[in-house]
């Protein structure tokens, strides 16, 4: 099923980099304010699909652009959580730092992850129970203990109000770290902490296909992935953060009061 996986994530990653040679052409519609889908995420969704679909015909589908396969509900065993661009606001502009997301979620777990960045060739995979790898070489979650020495990155949906709230959480996350990023893709940021690159992400209002690869990543890698809270329903309430064990402790008591 992982290799499936992948081999869905480079067909997408095929038909976003042709795009990306020539993005004056590509077709845009907003969704809603600041938020954005191209024909390029739509094609490069029915690809993943149609891949994953063709090995695996009885499994169901909750993707980013087509939304939930008909044969979703509470019985599905088999469920693909797919975002075909994650930074498509990125892509849109040829600023390049986007990814291909991929995870499979068996009896309400995530158990396989694949996160593919085209523009660095950079292949982020993991395995529940069997470690996460980049480009087939294990990786670790970095090994800060005090949050004044880290690297994190955060980011923000759309509207006033999210970006005010992101805002506030800057404001108090900032003064406790070295630097916070924000990349315009949660799941690359997740893929990157999972990598030992940032030392931790924290972000408010996220889809179940920002996080589900990227949070098996982080915790594969040796991290902690959690809402705001600390508790574990990140996937579905949308508020996580993610970062080592000591780090995430640490970031816990600064981010609760946003919960």
């Amino acid at each position: 099923m992982l290799n499936t996986a992948i081999k869905a994530a480079r067909r997408a990653a095929t038909v976003i980099t042709r795009a990306s040679f020539d993005t004056a052409q590509i077709v845009i519609t907003e969704k809603q304010h600041n938020d954005f889908v191209t024909d390029i995420d739509q094609a490069a969704e029915q690809s993943i699909v149609e891949t994953l679909l063709k090995a695996y015909p009885d499994h169901a589908i909750l993707a980013e652009e087509s939304g939930a396969s008909k044969n979703l509900n509470d019985e599905s065993e088999f469920v693909w959580i797919i975002d075909p661009i994650d930074g498509t606001t990125n892509f849109m502009h040829g600023y390049a730092n986007y990814c291909v997301s991929i995870a499979l979620q068996h009896r309400g777990i995530i158990t396989q992850a694949v996160i593919y960045d085209p523009v660095r060739n950079d292949l982020f995979t993991a395995s529940k129970g069997g470690g996460a790898f980049l480009n087939d070489k294990r990786i670790r979650v970095t090994k800060h203990d005090r949050l004044t020495n880290t690297l994190l990155a955060s980011g923000h949906g759309a509207g006033p109000r999210a970006l005010d709230e992101y805002l506030r959480m800057y404001a108090v996350v900032g003064e406790k770290c070295q630097a916070i990023r924000n990349g315009g893709s949660a799941a690359l940021d997740l893929a990157n902490v999972a990598a030992g690159r940032l030392d931790g992400f924290y972000e408010k209002g996220l889809k179940p296909w920002d996080i589900a690869a990227g949070a098996l990543l982080v915790t594969e890698a040796g991290g902690i992935c959690g809402e705001f809270s600390g508790e574990s329903a990140y996937l579905h309430k949308g508020d996580i953060i993610a970062a080592s064990p000591k780090v995430f402790g640490q970031m816990v008591p600064l981010l609760a009061a946003f919960a």
